[in-house]
């Protein structure tokens, strides 16, 4: 399986960067990992709905232009269908048995995702109701794909 992570924005700590890194060798034992990193778009802090719009619209063509058109898109939004560790692994499963060898998870900037990127997703993850940094969603992403995995595999790991 083919997994890609679009993220908007550069990762800037180091105890993340870890973390993203740990993880991705991890994963390397069971599927073909791909983390691409596109730019924000440089906004004041007071900005007006509008405002906003555009800079979501920005940021999504970005994104759209690295996502491969045969994929499965999976975009993290609140409002998106919240899984457990099994479901998640399920999921996983049932995309590799019909076929589906590219998936795509999208984690939008401090903004969230324009609704271009909805449109495209064939299905939204939510992993609380409460935000969280986009940066840190990349690594908890990562750990659960990689227990998704373990799951799928009976192996040890996920308690």
């Amino acid at each position: 399986m083919n997994i890609t992570i679009v993220t908007v924005g550069k990762l800037k700590e180091k105890y993340l960067k870890m973390g993203i890194e740990e993880y991705t060798k991890r994963l390397g034992a069971y599927a073909k990992i791909e983390l691409i990193e596109v730019a924000d778009e440089k906004a004041p802090e007071q900005l007006s709905e509008a405002d906003m719009e555009i800079v979501k619209k920005k940021e999504a063509d970005r994104i759209l232009a690295k996502v491969s058109p045969d994929a499965h898109v999976i975009a993290l939004a609140i409002e998106g269908k919240q899984k457990t560790s099994e479901q998640l692994a399920e999921n996983l499963q049932s995309l590799m048995t019909y076929g589906k060898s590219k998936v795509t998870f999208v984690i939008g900037g401090s903004l969230g995702l324009h609704a271009d990127v909805y449109k495209r997703a064939d299905e939204l993850l939510s992993f609380s109701k409460m935000t969280f940094p986009h940066q840190l969603m990349k690594l908890i992403l990562l750990e659960q794909v990689y227990r998704g995995f373990r799951i799928m595999r009976n192996e040890p790991y996920h308690k």
